[in-house]
């Protein structure tokens, strides 16, 4: 049985972002033309269909690596920042568009919040700790019919993945 952790990420994300974009609750906000994509870049991005493609690869890191918060995604998809003459260090990339992906993921059921614990704060009230976000069968199901479809092409483009 084919899965999403079978293609490499380069075949399987383009194809994934074309099934989001069918959906209804996953589109580029009105800042998302303007925005840069983390302190590490110097422009915005140029492609048309680029948060289309960042929701895909927040959905398969999700799958991957969840529970996981949007600080070790910002982490996950940033880079390295330039400081002159002064060595580089790691940039991260920004949580607004990474938060926002995984609020129109969540809004379609592809993932969920998982409760850590709850708590009682200083006024008696409870509170909710979540130790991140997870994906829900449905969002398994889209990653592994996209996975299922692009097994061939795989297969024609990677000869070695015929041995798994």
């Amino acid at each position: 049985m084919t899965t999403f952790r079978d293609i490499p990420a380069d075949m399987l994300l383009p194809v994934l972002a074309d099934r989001l974009a069918d959906m209804d609750g996953i589109s580029a906000p009105e800042w998302a033309n303007h925005v840069k994509t983390g302190i590490h870049r110097e422009r915005p991005p140029s492609d048309d269909n680029w948060w289309m493609m960042r929701s895909a690869a927040v959905l398969r890191k999700v799958a991957r690596h969840g529970p996981i918060g949007t600080t070790h995604l910002a982490q996950a998809f940033g880079g390295k920042v330039d400081r002159n003459s002064a060595p580089n260090r790691a940039g991260q990339a920004s949580r607004k568009v990474v938060r926002t992906c995984l609020i129109q993921l969540e809004d379609c059921g592809l993932v969920e919040k998982v409760v850590d614990k709850e708590i009682k704060n200083i006024d008696d009230e409870t509170q909710v700790i979540y130790s991140g976000r997870v994906i829900t069968p449905a969002g398994h199901k889209l990653l592994d019919d996209v996975a299922r479809e692009m097994r061939s092409l795989a297969e024609e483009s990677y000869p070695f993945l015929a041995n798994y």
